[in-house]
């Protein structure tokens, strides 16, 4: 026969119970403190590469400053999550440094914003960085990056701001830009980019700032720019783009800079453009163009 143990007897030994929970919750608080050790550490390596990638730091910003005798999240231009502990910001801008990206930059995996802008960074940058899934504003600006614009951009789906000009980029405008159906700002001007502005890119919606001026891009501007209504800035002037502006041009009702100048444009002026009662500044000049623009008595090219 089967021998039950009375209920009894069991309630007589509660003693085992709480030692083993003990020692359970104490082995998952140190598999946590562990890991959590351990995602820190990712992260000051992967800085500490960027570091030695640092070939001039006049200022001994990062030379001082990021040691591994402080806690990363205290270095300078670092921010880290306050629910995590990870890092999540990284600002590095007009700090006169010189040197290239390490691809160990691509381990910092709750990094959302990464500001480089006026230095003098250069080479390419690494495919790496599609790691950095959470990214929501990379600003590369004014510095000596050089290349074709990398078309693994389009990797970010939660990419708002994408900031490469004044650099050394060179072929066209990725069309994978256009999956980017978050973004608000590009800005891609003065560089050597050539061809047409992909037709994808009208995609982005939600774009409010276009910057495309002094390159070398070419083709006429598609009537496909009409899509993005909520443009606030329009900035194409010292290109090579030709024919006329599109009508579709007055469903850009928040249109507040338009730069055009310095192109190959031909036609009539659209009166559409005197409909923009945003707009406060429109250069058109260097061009060939004809007409007048007629405006409503509110607007400030009445006065």
């Amino acid at each position: 026969m089967m021998r039950l143990t009375p209920i009894s007897n069991l309630m007589a030994r509660p003693s085992f119970l709480p030692p083993f929970m003990f020692g359970l919750l104490f082995a998952t608080f140190g598999v946590i403190l562990s890991a959590k050790y351990s995602s820190i550490t990712v992260d000051q390596s992967a800085l500490l590469a960027l570091k030695s990638h640092i070939t001039h730091d006049p200022h001994n910003f990062l030379a001082t400053n990021w040691s591994t005798s402080t806690s990363v999240c205290s270095w300078i231009g670092v921010t880290c999550g306050s629910r995590h502990h990870r890092v999540t910001a990284l600002n590095l801008s007009s700090m006169d440094l010189t040197g290239t990206i390490s691809s160990q930059l691509g381990n910092l995996s709750f990094l959302a914003s990464l500001d480089i802008h006026q230095n003098s960074f250069h080479g390419t940058l690494p495919i790496e960085l599609t790691n950095l899934r959470r990214m929501k504003y990379l600003d590369f600006g004014n510095n000596s990056f050089n290349g074709e614009i990398p078309s693994w951009f389009g990797c970010f789906s939660k990419l708002q701001r994408l900031s490469l000009y004044l650099n050394n980029f060179v072929g066209v405008i990725p069309s994978t830009l256009g999956n980017l159906s978050k973004l608000e700002r590009l800005g891609l001007g003065g560089n050597q980019i050539s061809g047409r502005i992909p037709n994808s890119l009208f995609k982005c919606k939600e774009l409010k700032f276009l910057s495309l001026g002094y390159n070398s891009l070419d083709g006429s501007i598609p009537t496909e720019i009409g899509n993005l209504t909520l443009l606030e800035t329009l900035a194409l002037s010292n290109n090579h783009f030709k024919g006329e502006i599109p009508l579709v041009i007055g469903n850009l009702t928040s249109l507040r800079f338009l730069y055009l100048s310095n192109n190959k444009l031909t036609g009539e002026i659209p009166l559409v453009i005197g409909n923009l009662t945003s707009l406060r500044e429109l250069y058109l000049f260097n061009n060939k163009l004809t007409g007048i623009i007629s405006c409503f008595f509110y607007s400030p090219f009445c006065y």
